[in-house]
């Protein structure tokens, strides 16, 4: 027997914790390798380039979200619709094309290089979905999603490290920087999958516990919209606020560092690691909690406390009562309470609710994809302020009006899901929801 297959027999014997401990770390490594095809650039500031009088780095951030963004908006039927059977060959296919995708930006001159980072972006837009797919449906998916979800903060802050390090040590220019930080990631992006393929699925109490997740047609998904329409659309509204936050602070973080004087090659993944530490054990808590709607409500507290947290920071700062460093600590990791709940237990969580046979695919998309349409208005907005509005001043505003807007509009959330789980009680209720009620004694295979 040859070591390969050794390796599957004894993955496929671990008891359910212990599958979820190797998934949690197993996803948690992929995205973080995945980002450093995604982010690695912005270790750079390129500083002094434009075109067409707009930004270089701005163009570079730009084109490669509306890739990312063209990702969103076709995956919510690419995801929601994918079969099991092949998500390991979809991810391998996108991280090459990805990869390519940087290669050509090293190689093509200025400015055309920069259109090749469209082709970067799509592909990676859909990582999330599938990668994600591999742990939902779990009783243990909140712990697994938490450890997957920071990798969002954690591999931020390394790969930037990791991108200035190339530069300071191997004097890898700006240009072929992120190639290179590419491939130092290939390899265990590849032998993650291998792990994710051969691990074993949902057991059948995971699936009476949390419903069954399935492929969802066209109809299901006009279906679960309809019954769901003013929560769906809340969601999506405070996740569009959150993703453009999350994308002004990754894509320009060090220019807001400069604003504060403040440098030093590890300081990204100091902070950002620090955030994603706190962040992992709040939301890893809510393994604890059996009972699938107070979960959904203590999520929604958790969110409503990170709005706060991000806006009362920020004011602090702006009257001078609090450091630049204990600001970026405190406004990210409020961002970040908001934030992370949505890509790794809100929709988990929802679904687990109400009972409904569907994934998490579907709306995470829908959210995404709007959210950044959002991102991508609010980086076009920026560049016709005046020069002297920096992208620290301009975050800044962001998140004032964000935190405000965002915490109201996360209350009447709770409030909407809560009574909504009150409607499901009564015949109409149970009449809507009927095609996708939840049997235990059902299997359905995708």
């Amino acid at each position: 027997m040859d070591l390969n297959q050794r390796i599957k027999e004894r993955i496929a014997g671990l008891d359910e914790r212990s599958v979820a401990i190797l998934l949690a770390i197993t996803a948690f490594l992929c995205y973080t390798s995945m980002y450093s095809f995604r982010k690695s650039f912005t270790a750079s500031a390129f500083a002094n380039e434009s075109i067409l009088g707009i930004d270089y780095k701005v163009c570079m951030v730009i084109v490669q979200m509306l890739g990312y963004l063209f990702s969103k908006f076709y995956g919510i039927k690419f995801i929601s619709e994918s079969k099991q059977r092949n998500r390991g060959r979809y991810l391998l296919a996108l991280i090459c094309i990805s990869w390519t995708g940087l290669l050509a930006f090293a190689l093509f001159p200025k400015p055309w290089n920069v259109l090749f980072l469209f082709i970067n972006g799509f592909p990676l837009g859909m990582v999330w979905g599938l990668v994600f797919s591999y742990l939902e449906g779990r009783r243990h998916t909140e712990i697994m999603g938490a450890v997957m979800s920071v990798s969002l903060i954690f591999a931020s802050g390394f790969i930037k490290t990791v991108g200035r390090w190339l530069m300071s040590t191997f004097h890898v220019n700006e240009f072929w920087m992120p190639f290179f930080t590419g491939m130092l990631f290939f390899m265990p992006f590849v032998l993650c999958i291998w792990i994710l393929e051969n691990a074993p699925g949902p057991t059948a109490q995971d699936k009476q516990l949390r419903t069954e997740r399935v492929a969802m047609d066209a109809g299901m998904r006009k279906h679960f919209f309809k019954v769901f329409m003013p929560g769906i659309m809340l969601t999506i509204i405070i996740y569009t606020m959150l993703t453009i936050l999350r994308d002004v602070r990754d894509n320009f973080e060090i220019e807001i560092w400069q604003m504060l004087h403040l440098k030093g090659a590890g300081i990204f993944a100091k902070v950002d690691g620090t955030i994603a530490l706190i962040v992992l054990i709040l939301v890893g808590c809510l393994i604890m909690v059996k009972d699938n709607l107070k979960a959904f409500k203590l999520i929604h507290y958790m969110i409503i406390l990170g709005f706060l947290t991000a806006g009362i920071s920020t004011y602090l700062f702006s009257m001078h009562w609090i450091s630049g460093l204990s600001w970026m600590l405190l406004v990210g990791l409020g961002l970040y309470m908001a934030y992370i709940p949505y890509n790794a237990i809100f929709f988990e969580r929802m679904i687990a609710t109400y009972r409904i046979k569907s994934n998490i695919g579907f709306v995470m998309y829908m959210a995404d994809s709007v959210g950044y349409l959002g991102s991508f208005l609010i980086l076009m907005n920026k560049e016709f302020l005046p020069n002297s509005v920096t992208w620290g001043a301009y975050f800044i505003q962001l998140v004032y009006l964000a935190s405000i807007i965002g915490a109201i509009l996360a209350i009447f959330s709770l409030a909407y899901f809560v009574r909504k789980k009150e409607q499901m009680k009564t015949k109409k209720g149970e009449e809507l929801l009927r095609p996708w009620q939840a049997n235990s004694g059902e299997v359905q295979i995708s």
